[in-house]
């Protein structure tokens, strides 16, 4: 099952920092995640300003398991960088 993932920043004095300390090893997890075939397309969500406010992403989940598995290890989580994940499942339209 394919699930997209709006997650937003805490809007702290500190939520820029703690994000940027916590980048690499996001990225690294989620190098780890597109070698597993789970994600497949992801970035920052801005704001109109361009700055970023929180991250987007499509996985691709073989069960709830590996999506609540996910949802308790991603670093952007586990380092307090989203204050917010909203998950929904996705299917992507056949055009």
């Amino acid at each position: 099952m394919r699930y997209v993932i709006h997650a937003y920043d805490y809007k702290d004095a500190d939520a820029l920092d703690r994000r940027m300390r916590a980048r690499p090893d996001h990225f690294d997890y989620v190098r780890l995640l597109k070698q597993k075939g789970q994600f497949i397309l992801g970035g920052a969500l801005l704001s109109p300003d361009g700055k970023m406010i929180g991250s987007m992403l499509l996985l691709e989940m073989e069960s709830q398991e590996h999506l609540q598995h996910y949802l308790q290890t991603d670093p952007y989580i586990v380092q307090g960088v989203w204050e917010k994940v909203d998950v929904k499942p996705f299917r992507q339209a056949d055009v």
